[in-house]
């Protein structure tokens, strides 16, 4: 299959089409799967937009990935679309949906203000047996010249083939994130069972020891200072023991693969499981220390949960950037009911700002919160790097 593509547009026949495959195929991480289909999708067919939702339970979608779009164009487009019209078409029936402009299709129900313009479309549902897994579109075919206008047969064709690739990529990914996700939960499970039978066991021996010392004070204090000094050396092992497993049970998935890698899977775990969409974007940032990558990491995780647990929003941004000296800022954005943070000290209740903050003080670096009511929240770490 070959063709004659525009300056700067597609890559043509079979090594295009490999070299899309292959790129699905090295994906483990399901949104990185998700993106690499897209775009592989709108550089093959050569069109000017192309998007991919995962639909969930609720009429709406658990993810939708576009390529074509800038971020703010998105930002500003809202909230993600429901499942009906031709979007729900493509979820529920077999065949493609190929249409010389979409606009006139009695199913289509219109689009946001900020919503770009399309006409011609082509979509297709990724399934794996009965199950739909996603639906993929494009809009917009660029043509040549004199060329003819729309998709064609061929690209439908070669949609189709792609939509197969997909379906097996995304499968393997999920199977994959399931796995790690279960193999650190069980790693967790057995850590918590070592260090409860460790510590129990020298918690125990202090006590007894401690109620040794208290005995023989009056009649015999030589003894009791020797038991205290038992009790000071037991203590000392104890503590030994605490930081070996706090060090064990820093995420391992920021000693295998980082601090971005960690945090992007996270986010798309929790969008995956949450009504909210959450985000997340990373601009330049390289390794940080060991303790700098755990503290922003754990701040995120906290910020996060406040935002899903107690904003009541429907988006939650979260980002990572590289200041000037080497160092990152983390930014947790959600679009929430916000908070008086003077009242929320008055009142006793920290929401983890506390913790947040010992934790950016501990790393040298520092924490700002930002938020009022019906303005959403947000918090910002900034640690220096090294």
């Amino acid at each position: 299959m070959t063709a004659s593509p525009l300056p700067g547009g597609p890559r043509s026949g079979l090594a295009a089409v490999s070299t899309a495959l292959l790129a699905m195929s090295r994906r483990l991480e399901v949104r990185d799967v998700l993106r690499t289909i897209v775009a592989s999708a709108r550089e093959l067919l050569d069109a000017e937009y192309a998007a991919l939702g995962v639909p969930d339970d609720h009429g709406g979608f658990a993810q939708f990935v576009v390529d074509g779009i800038s971020a703010e164009q998105w930002r500003r487009i809202g909230p993600l679309p429901r499942q009906h019209g031709i979007l729900a078409a493509m979820l529920h029936e077999d065949g493609p949906q190929r249409l010389a402009d979409v606009r006139e299709d009695p199913r289509f129900e219109g689009w946001p203000a900020a919503h770009p313009d399309m006409s011609d479309f082509l979509g297709m549902p990724v399934r794996d047996g009965e199950e739909t897994l996603a639906a993929i579109f494009l809009a917009n075919k660029r043509s040549a010249p004199g060329g003819p206008r729309g998709f064609t047969d061929e690209d439908q064709e070669l949609l189709s083939l792609l939509a197969q690739h997909a379906a097996i990529a995304l499968t393997n990914a999920r199977l994959y994130e399931r796995s790690r996700e279960f193999t650190i939960a069980e790693e967790r499970s057995r850590l918590a069972h070592e260090l409860h039978d460790a510590v129990s066991q020298k918690l125990f021996s202090l006590r007894l020891t401690a109620q040794a010392a208290a005995a023989l004070v009056d009649r015999d204090p030589a003894r009791a200072k020797d038991e205290l000094q038992q009790v000071a050396a037991l203590a000392a092992e104890a503590a030994d023991e605490l930081r070996a497993a706090v060090t064990e049970l820093r995420p391992a998935a920021l000693d295998e693969d980082g601090l971005v890698a960690t945090l992007r899977t996270h986010v798309h775990v929790l969008d995956r499981a949450h009504t909210a969409h959450v985000t997340f974007t990373c601009d330049g940032v390289r390794a940080l220390p060991a303790t700098q990558e755990e503290a922003v990491l754990r701040v995120a995780q906290e910020a996060l949960h406040n935002a899903l647990r107690h904003s009541a929003g429907d988006r939650v941004e979260v980002s990572l950037t590289r200041t000037p000296v080497g160092g990152a800022v983390l930014k947790v954005v959600d679009s929430g009911k916000g908070f008086d943070p003077r009242f929320v000290r008055r009142a006793g209740r920290h929401l983890g700002l506390v913790s947040m903050r010992d934790r950016a003080d501990g790393v040298g670096g520092r924490l700002t919160v930002h938020s009022e009511p019906g303005q959403g929240t947000t918090i910002e770490m900034e640690v220096p790097g090294g």
